[in-house]
């Protein structure tokens, strides 16, 4: 069993799996709709023989989204992964979940798990609390869970982490590099409800938005209607147009299904905008001039994390925290210009060697999460 936490050398597997994405949206195509990371190496006869719970002959993977499959971000490349790996492996379509609230969970991913699944992803933290009993209830499954901040560590779930706060920070200073390069001060954070990882998210991104400059302003948004409510297009967009009459000329759109409502209407609005999770953004042709994103790319993790568990290096009962590093998450610029990539450049630099940065956002961390 293995837990790496916080401070995290980069690791073969994503040198070798995932394209760095240069700043100036360069070619991402590697980590386009989450399917950037190759299949695992295993043949499909090793990946069966390692994965097939119920002895049917092939491997079925069931996907447990707390959001829309549709979302364009994070849960969709979630899903795209899934599907793209299975039809490379001759394996059927994935069985998908999705819009799974937190009170459902157990029921739901119950009933995945009933269906004749191998292998189950569970796509957030939020949807976690059930693990427990069901890895328990249904221990032949495979159970790996892209947890974000981190779950309980159990004996029968693999699970991936990042740290928020310096992915944050980077994004900060990518958002700072934008508002100077475009002589505005002002930006707007539009989350869900001020969840802690939500303030982790924005006081580290203020952190980084001024260490551009100081005077750099952000406020942060609650669009949600309840708890872990990214979805709520009326309110997110409603008030994208507040902040803009408030002064504001950029936006983070924190947000799973309200994602691609917050971008056009930011676009015709002539506001720089950035998405939240998806690595493919710069080279996407639907009408949304993204200005940039910032990665946690779930179908990207998701193929990393599987070639770790067919490598042997990622097992039931361990915990992998992905570092920091600019090609796998965090700050991602499109069209930048060589001022704002060299201010990117630095903020990775930064997160990956600055103690003093460090211990910064160590504080932002334990102060979001002890708030609960």
């Amino acid at each position: 069993m293995f837990t790496k936490l916080f401070r995290l050398p980069a690791v073969l597997v994503v040198l070798t799996l995932v394209a760095a994405a240069c700043t100036n949206g360069g070619d991402d195509s590697a980590v386009e709709n989450g399917n950037g990371s190759e299949p695992p190496s295993a043949g499909t006869a090793e990946l069966i023989a390692k994965f097939d719970a119920d002895g049917d002959g092939t491997v079925t993977i069931g996907v447990a989204a707390a959001g829309p499959r549709d979302d364009n971000g994070y849960y969709q490349s979630l899903i795209n992964f899934a599907t793209g790996f299975s039809a490379d492996n001759g394996f059927q379509p994935p069985l998908v979940s999705d819009n799974i609230a937190a009170a459902e969970a157990g029921q739901a991913m119950s009933d995945l798990a009933q269906q004749g699944v191998d292998i189950i992803f569970v796509g957030a933290q939020q949807i976690a609390l059930p693990l427990p009993e069901l890895t328990e209830q249904f221990p032949d499954i495979f159970w790996y869970c892209n947890c974000g901040a981190g779950f309980t560590e159990l004996p029968g779930l693999a699970q991936t982490t990042d740290w928020g706060a310096p992915i944050h920070y980077t994004a900060g200073a990518a958002m700072g590099a934008v508002l100077q390069d475009e002589g505005g001060t002002q930006a707007v954070f539009l989350g869900c409800c001020d969840l802690n990882f939500e303030r982790e998210a924005f006081n580290a991104t203020v952190a980084g938005l001024q260490s551009v400059d100081p005077s750099f302003s952000m406020e942060y948004v609650g669009t949600g209607d309840f708890e872990f409510d990214f979805n709520n297009s009326p309110n997110a967009t409603a008030a994208l147009l507040n902040a803009k009459a408030n002064g504001a000329t950029l936006a983070y759109a924190y947000l799973d299904g309200a994602l691609d409502p917050v971008g056009q209407l930011a676009t015709e609005e002539a506001m720089a905008v950035f998405a939240a999770g998806p690595a493919d953004v710069c080279s996407r042709d639907d009408g949304i001039e993204w200005t940039g994103s910032i990665v946690f790319d779930g179908g990207v993790y998701a193929g990393l994390g599987l070639q770790m568990i067919v490598d042997g290096e990622l097992a039931e009962g361990s915990t992998y925290q992905f570092p920091t590093e600019a090609g796998l998450n965090g700050a991602l610029l499109c069209d930048a210009s060589p001022e704002a990539q060299a201010l990117v450049a630095n903020a990775f630099a930064a997160v990956a060697s600055d103690g003093e940065l460090l211990e910064v956002l160590g504080a932002i961390s334990g102060e979001a999460y002890s708030e609960g």
